[in-house]
C-alpha cells in the first residue's frame, strides 16, 4: 500500500511532515526526561546516580531489543490505531510515574517506556522518507531524525527544570503525558484507518529471542553500571549478572543461527565497513560521555545553578545544528564520509585538549563557550554520516540489521562510557586527594597559616572564634575536594584528547576506508 493512502486526503504534505516530526519527539521524551534532571530524579526517588543511569540503560536497552520485533506489530495493526495506542499508553506510564516512589516499580515503568519508545520510531522514519522524493531524501530525513535525537535532551532539560523550579515533580510528569496526548490527537487528525503494509499474522513474533536479548542487555548493563560500586567480581550479584549475560547471549546467537527467519542476521558482521561503523560508534559515544564531566563540574565545583547549566546546553545544541548543516551540505556534494569522520574526531580532540586547561576553580561562560560549542559541532558533523555509512555497508536485504548494529553501538558506547568514566574518576580522585592530603597536616606551617588567615576573615564577618576555625577547616577540606576533582578531570580529558588524535591518525592511514566511498555513494544515491 502506498504511503499517502494512510493519510486523510485533505491534509497538505507540509502538515504531514510536521506531524511525523513532532510525533518522533515522543521517543526523545521517554528516553531523556529523567536522565536530563539527575539531581531532581535522584532526590525524588531517593536513589543514587548509578541507579538513574541504570534506569536509562534499561529504557535504551529495551528499545534495542524491541526494534528486533516491532516490524511485525506495525504490519498487523492499522497505522492510526497503532500510533494512538502507543501514545496513550506512554501518557499513562508518565502519570503513574508521577506517583511512584519505589525504585523497582520505576524500573518496571522504564522497561515499558523503552518498549513504547521503540514501536513508533522506525515506522515514523519510514513514513517520513516516503514524503521526500529528492535525490538527497535519505540525507534530509536522517538529518532531521537524528538531529532531534541529539538536540532534544537540552530542550527537555530546560522545560523540565522550569517546571520543577516553578511547580513540582508531578507537573513534569503531567507535562510529558500531555505531550503524548497531543501526539495522539495529531495522529487522529492526520491519519485515516488504513494499514501501511499488507496485514500479516501477529503470532510469528519471536518473543523468545526478545526475552533472551533483553535479559542479556539488562544484565550486561547492570555489570557495567554497578561494577565499580559493588567492587566487581567481589560481588555475587555482579558474578551472577555476568553468568546470565553469557548464557542468554549464547542462547540468542544459537537461536538466530538456527531459525529460518532470524530477528537479527549475524551475516551483517561479515562486512568490514559495518564492523568499522560499529567501532566508530562505540568510540564516539565513549568520547561523548565526557560532556557529563563538564556539567558535573559546573554544578559541584563552579557552583552554577541548575537553570544556568540547562541554558548553557543551548550552546551545544547550536554546535550540533552547525555540525549537521555542514555534514548535510558536504554529503549532498558527494564528499566521502571518511573526511567527515576525520574532521569530526579532530574537532572533538580539540575540544578535549582545550578543556583540559579550563578545569580551574572558577571560570566564566566566555572561557568555556568556544570549546563547549566545538563538542556539539564535532558530534553534529559525524552523526548522520556515520549512520548512513553503517547502514549502506551491507546489501539492501540486510540494511535493517545494519541499522540495529548502529543502535547497538550507541547503546553500549553510552553504557561503556559511563563505566569507563566512573572508574577513571574514582581512581584518579582517590589518587589526587591522597596526594593533596599529604601536604595538609597539622604540622604544616602553610596549612596552619591558611587556616589562621581564613579564621580571621570569618571572625570579621561576625562569627565566633570557634565557629570561624571550624568553617576554615571545612573550607580547606572543600577546596581539597574540588581540586582533586579538577585534577582528575584534567587527566581524563588529556587522555581522551590524545586518544582522539590517535583515532584521527588511524582514519587518515586506513587504506580500506579510502576504497569504500563508491559503495557508499551507490547505496545512498543509487549512482
Amino acid at each position: 500500500m502506498e504511503a499517502h493512502n494512510i493519510f486523510k486526503s485533505w491534509v497538505p504534505d507540509w502538515l504531514i511532515k510536521s506531524v511525523l516530526l513532532v510525533c518522533m519527539l515522543h521517543s526523545m521524551v521517554l528516553l531523556g526526561l529523567y536522565s536530563s534532571n539527575v539531581s531532581y530524579s535522584v532526590s525524588f526517588l531517593d536513589i543514587d546516580p548509578e541507579d538513574l543511569q541504570y534506569s536509562m540503560s534499561i529504557t535504551y536497552g529495551t528499545f534495542l531489543a524491541t526494534i528486533l520485533i516491532e516490524g511485525r506489530m506495525f504490519r498487523y495493526f492499522p497505522t492510526r490505531n497503532y500510533f494512538i495506542a502507543i501514545y496513550l499508553l506512554a501518557a499513562l506510564t508518565f502519570i503513574i510515574s508521577a506517583y511512584t516512589h519505589h525504585f523497582m516499580v520505576f524500573l518496571m515503568l522504564r522497561i515499558v517506556e523503552g518498549f513504547l519508545m521503540a514501536l513508533p520510531w522506525i515506522p515514523l522514519r519510514i513514513l517520513l522518507l516516503t514524503r521526500f522524493k529528492s535525490r538527497n531524501a535519505t540525507i534530509i530525513v536522517f538529518s532531521f531524525t537524528y538531529g532531534m535525537l541529539l538536540m532534544a535532551s537540552p530542550f527537555i532539560t530546560n522545560i523540565a527544570v522550569w517546571l520543577l523550579e516553578n511547580y513540582d515533580w508531578n507537573y513534569m510528569a503531567y507535562g510529558s503525558a500531555f505531550f503524548q496526548l497531543t501526539c495522539a490527537m495529531l495522529v487522529l487528525i492526520v491519519f485515516n484507518g488504513s494499514h501501511f503494509h499488507r496485514k500479516i499474522p501477529l503470532f510469528q513474533v519471536d518473543w523468545a529471542s526478545f526475552v533472551m536479548i533483553l535479559t542479556a542487555i539488562l544484565c550486561g548493563a547492570f555489570v557495567l553500571v554497578y561494577g565499580e560500586k559493588k567492587y566487581w567480581l567481589q560481588s555475587s550479584e555482579i558474578v551472577l549478572a555476568i553468568m546470565i549475560t553469557a548464557i542468554t547471549s549464547s542462547l540468542f546467537i544459537i537461536r538466530q543461527l538456527s531459525v529460518t527467519r532470524p530477528s537479527f542476521d549475524f551475516e551483517v558482521f561479515r562486512f568490514s565497513n559495518l564492523r568499522t561503523g560499529l567501532l566508530l560508534f562505540l568510540l564516539l559515544y565513549i568520547s561523548r560521555s565526557t560532556l557529563n564531566i563538564c556539567h558535573n563540574t559546573m554544578a559541584s565545583v563552579w557552583n552554577w545553578e541548575v537553570i544556568r547549566i540547562a541554558h548553557v546546553q543551548y550552546l551545544n545544541v547550536a554546535g550540533n545544528f552547525v555540525g549537521m548543516l555542514i555534514a548535510g551540505f558536504l554529503l549532498s556534494r558527494s564528499v566521502a564520509p571518511r573526511y567527515l569522520f576525520i574532521t569530526a574526531f579532530a574537532i572533538l580532540s580539540v575540544h578535549h585538549l582545550w578543556f583540559t586547561f579550563l578545569f580551574v576553580p572558577d571560570v566564566s561562560l566566555n572561557d568555556i563557550a568556544i570549546p563547549y560549542l566545538l563538542q556539539g559541532v564535532g558530534v553534529g558533523i559525524i552523526f548522520v554520516p556515520l549512520v548512513l555509512f553503517t547502514v549502506s555497508s551491507v546489501p539492501a536485504r540486510l540494511a535493517p540489521f545494519a541499522g540495529t548494529v548502529g543502535v547497538i553501538g550507541r547503546f553500549w558506547g553510552n553504557t561503556l562510557g559511563f563505566c569507563v568514566l566512573q572508574n577513571a574518576q574514582f581512581f584518579l580522585y582517590q589518587k589526587h586527594e591522597n596526594k593533596l592530603k599529604q601536604f595538609i597536616t597539622q604540622e604544616s606551617t602553610e596549612t596552619q597559616l591558611r587556616i589562621t588567615n581564613a579564621t580571621v576573615k570569618w571572625i570579621d564577618k561576625g562569627f565566633t572564634g570557634e565557629e570561624s576555625r571550624l568553617l576554615s577547616i571545612r573550607h580547606l577540606a572543600e577546596s581539597t575536594h574540588k581540586q582533586a576533582i579538577l585534577l582528575s578531570n584534567m587527566e581524563i580529558y588529556t587522555f581522551m584528547g590524545y586518544g582522539l588524535v590517535f583515532i584521527v591518525i588511524m582514519l587518515i592511514l586506513n587504506q580500506h576506508l579510502k576504497q569504500t566511498f563508491d559503495i557508499f555513494k551507490n547505496r545512498i544515491w543509487g549512482t
